[in-house]
């Protein structure tokens, strides 16, 4: 089944950079903006990171908090976010099963070949834990802002 806007978004309970379990519950009353992406520290993932690093201070001020998803350990999200100053939490989803919950793992192609992985799609949900916004197959570079755009005009 397919995720759409105003669909509940789907629970769920990972482990964070320092192996602290956060759920979705946890920030009820505040904009989430539930990011998945590939992988820790490679290009792309990179300048998608870095431009929500960038604009965090401002979704602050929407009420707004940030979640990166992706399959790497936390160890591995312990070093990306020293390594690129990120104020926000990453969670491991090791075994994909959010990723799927969210519509956001499947078949990929890169370089003539397919293989399965995380796509990179953000969800948007409102303060009620609802579906405000769906990204697929967002271009990282200009993402962020039209994310906090989109937020601001709500």
């Amino acid at each position: 089944m397919t995720l759409s806007v105003g669909d509940p978004a789907p629970e769920f309970t990972l482990p964070d950079q320092n192996g602290a379990l956060v759920s979705l519950k946890d920030f009820r009353g505040k904009t989430v903006v539930l990011y998945f992406y590939p992988k820790d520290s490679t290009p792309g993932c990179t300048t998608e990171a870095c431009g929500f690093r960038d604009l965090h201070e401002q979704f602050t001020a929407q009420n707004a908090v940030i979640l990166g998803v992706s399959a790497d350990a936390a160890k591995s999200h312990q070093k990306f976010i020293a390594k690129f100053n990120l104020p926000f939490l990453l969670l491991a989803d090791t075994d994909y099963a959010i990723a799927t919950a969210y519509d956001s793992y499947g078949k990929k192609k890169f370089m003539g070949k397919e293989y399965m992985g995380i796509m990179r799609h953000t969800y948007v949900i409102d303060p009620d834990g609802k579906i405000a916004k769906i990204y697929r197959n967002v271009k990282p570079a200009d993402h962020p802002a039209q994310v906090l755009a989109d937020i601001c005009q709500t």
